[in-house]
């Protein structure tokens, strides 16, 4: 009977454990939902969008992104004419490291 008893308790702690180590497992994710690759922008504006979970550090082309706690982004930018490829990264505190790109053209 002790022996369940201790079995127990043990796998119960490890579930937990693996519960809360979650996350830093997993690792960053990266959603993009403005822009979408290859849309037209005839005005040269875009606004980009998404969310990153789990992360220390978000770039945007190596610029710095700012998201909120809940790790949504969002911001306004104005780009010449041709095609730009927008490169995110976001990073967490172990350096682990997952990326998206987006195409978009200006008329």
């Amino acid at each position: 009977m002790t022996r369940y008893l201790i079995a127990l308790v043990l796998f119960i702690l490890v579930s937990y454990g693996l519960f809360e180590a979650w996350p830093l497992i997993v690792g960053p994710s990266l959603s993009i939902e403005s822009p979408q690759n290859e849309q037209t922008y005839p005005d040269g504006i875009v606004t980009v969008k998404g969310r990153a979970l789990r992360i220390a550090m978000l770039t945007l082309d190596g610029a710095s992104v700012l998201h909120d706690k809940d790790g949504s982004f969002s911001s306004t930018l104005t780009f010449p004419r041709g095609e730009s490829i927008l490169t995110f990264v976001a990073t967490d505190r172990f350096g682990r490291r997952v990326s998206a790109t987006r195409s978009i053209f200006v008329p």
